[in-house]
């Protein structure tokens, strides 16, 4: 099937509510730069698709005003698992890194697999970003992907991305709302199919692509509204 055609990145939809303090402060003082990206399989990749931690890496090393800062993105992305078992990892996988970002992908695996308790999933979540909140960094919660999986669980997949919207606006960290983004390319036109990579869970490369495309764009709106001093 050929990618769709054109990648829209809907700035309106993604834009960060906070700055990212810590990471602009690494940047302007420090040579090496970590930034960890935690989460299922939507991190760690699957089906042979790249996924977005190399791409956002491959973008950020790219910038022009990043040209002499070695920017790693580390991938801590665990397949089939979601914020409890990424809570029991927090400090051996991103406190441990010493990152002055973390990109925290969650909200996939509690949708997709039975057996998850929503207030659990809460609980420990939550958790996890008050770990976060004390250390020096910046954090950006990404939520689930839409595709043929997540739509079959429509009215779960809407409930738990309300839930994670609310403790990340309630945590005062950054939401990057791929969930929404995807519904608004089946409005521009996109069919659903064309976001996963036929297996109808994780998303294509196009969409992958596309996504961490939105991604940076944020990331880089978010440094350019962040004070130098």
């Amino acid at each position: 099937m050929p990618d769709p055609r054109p990648c829209q990145t809907h700035f309106d939809i993604v834009k960060f509510q906070h700055c990212l303090p810590h990471f602009a402060k690494a940047l302007k003082r420090q040579r090496k730069i970590k930034v960890v990206a935690f989460g299922s399989s939507s991190t760690a990749g699957a089906d042979g698709v790249m996924p977005f931690p190399p791409r956002l890496e491959m973008l950020l090393r790219g910038e022009k005003q990043f040209f002499d800062r070695l920017i790693d993105v580390i991938n801590r992305g665990v397949g089939g698992q979601e914020a409890p078992e990424e809570f029991s990892r927090i400090e051996a996988d991103v406190v441990a890194e010493a990152p002055a970002l973390v990109i925290w992908q969650v909200g996939t695996n509690a949708v997709y697999k039975d057996g998850y308790v929503f207030d659990e999933v809460q609980a420990t979540f939550a958790a996890g970003l008050d770990v976060l909140a004390a250390l020096p960094l910046d954090v950006v919660v990404m939520d689930s992907q839409f595709t043929r999986a997540i739509a079959a669980k429509a009215e779960l997949a809407e409930k738990y991305m309300a839930m994670i919207a609310d403790v990340a606006a309630d945590k005062h960290v950054n939401l990057f709302r791929r969930f929404a983004l995807m519904k608004q390319w089946i409005k521009d036109g996109v069919l659903l199919p064309e976001l996963d990579d036929g297996g109808e869970l994780h998303t294509s490369d196009w969409a992958t692509g596309c996504v961490t495309q939105a991604l940076f764009e944020a990331i880089n709106d978010a440094l350019a509204r962040t004070p130098t001093t």
